[in-house]
């Protein structure tokens, strides 16, 4: 019981003013999400849904890192080594949530300061207003596990101007506030020490002069004075070429890039191109958030993830035996295994955007 109510503090649930607030608090764990967290955030917005006191819901972390640095992925790594269902039950969960964001009825307004990772860009990213402080760092790293990009990851990324967002994907990049904004993860940038006075301003006001006093220019980034290179280079077909081109650009920060794919899980980074053009195609959200659902139960059996998570976080040598180790290795039947359908028992099915409200303000 005890651990049990520890676990219920990990998202702390308030009302101010006309506010309803989700502080994630798991400050040691950089606010790493649990299965109980996501529910927890699924059940208050369900309440505050039709509450005509709250007007508004904003999201943040506890402590001075950041907002979330994804899933609690050691947890996964003890899933997968199991060979259980836990994870697929927590993804199930958490890309529904990703979903009721994204088509939230009320503003949802997200406190993207300090660090803000995989799950952490699921439950921000997906928001009506995305708020990123010069302490921003935000980024889908997931092809450095073994992983490819999931909560609606390659749906953002693939709506990035030109290819910007495969650079992301395929790097695991962190970018900063400006960088943020270009991608389109993020809408304005406000000082991190104007936050407090935003909240207390949110409390009473609409979003819009709430935020109108404290919106200010994010300080320059780094994209968009590569965007020529990264667009010539990650248009190729394959990782393979896009290897090479970023290797004969004669750009140094391209031979970085270059260096930093080479590291990756070459089946992750195979997979990761993949979901993105076909996010490219599929449309909406929830479609999107299907396919990755697909993809993310195949990457649990894959000894990628349990290797690229003991080499990263577990043992932290920062040297995984990639299986296959390199990208000539693996096939495009293997690419293909991971969109193949799970069964319909197990399929993730959200509801059609047919279905489902326009956003009304």
């Amino acid at each position: 019981m005890a651990a049990a109510a520890q676990e219920d503090q990990h998202v702390l649930v308030r009302v101010e003013g006309h506010a309803g607030h989700l502080t994630l608090n798991r400050p040691s764990a950089l606010n790493a999400l649990s299965h109980t967290m996501v529910l927890r955030i699924e059940q208050a917005l369900a309440a505050w849904e039709n509450d005509p006191a709250v007007h508004t819901v904003v999201i943040s972390g506890a402590g001075e890192r950041g907002l979330c640095a994804g899933g609690d992925i050691r947890s996964i790594h003890a899933d997968a080594r199991a060979g259980g269902t836990a994870s697929a039950d927590f993804w199930r969960d958490e890309y529904r949530l990703n979903a009721r964001i994204a088509r939230y009825p009320k503003p949802y307004v997200a406190l993207m300061d300090g660090i803000v990772m995989g799950g952490g860009v699921g439950i921000s990213a997906h928001g009506t207003v995305r708020i990123v402080t010069e302490r921003s760092r935000v980024a889908m790293p997931e092809t450095g596990i073994g992983f490819v990009p999931d909560v609606g990851g390659t749906y953002l990324l693939a709506l990035a101007p030109g290819e910007l967002g495969t650079h992301l994907a395929l790097t695991g990049a962190p970018v900063g506030a400006a960088d943020a904004l270009l991608c389109g993860l993020a809408d304005h940038f406000v000082p991190a020490d104007r936050q407090d006075r935003l909240l207390a301003d949110l409390a009473e006001a609409s979003v819009h002069d709430a935020l109108a006093p404290h919106v200010a220019e994010a300080p320059p980034g780094r994209l968009a004075a590569r965007h020529g290179w990264i667009d010539h280079c990650y248009a190729a077909d394959t990782v393979e070429e896009i290897l090479d081109r970023l290797l004969g650009s004669g750009e140094p920060a391209a031979e970085e890039a270059a260096a930093t794919l080479a590291a990756k899980s070459p089946t992750a980074l195979k997979v990761t191109l993949a979901a993105l053009r076909r996010a490219r195609r599929l449309g909406p959200l929830e479609r999107v958030l299907e396919q990755e659902y697909r993809v993310s139960c195949a990457a649990l059996g894959s000894p990628d993830l349990v290797e690229g998570i003991r080499a990263q976080v577990i043992d932290k040598d920062r040297s995984p035996r990639w299986s296959p180790g390199t990208l000539a290795e693996v096939a495009e039947e293997d690419v293909a295994r991971y969109f193949a359908p799970l069964g319909a028992d197990r399929e993730l099915r959200l509801a059609t955007t047919d279905s489902l409200q326009e956003v009304p303000w």
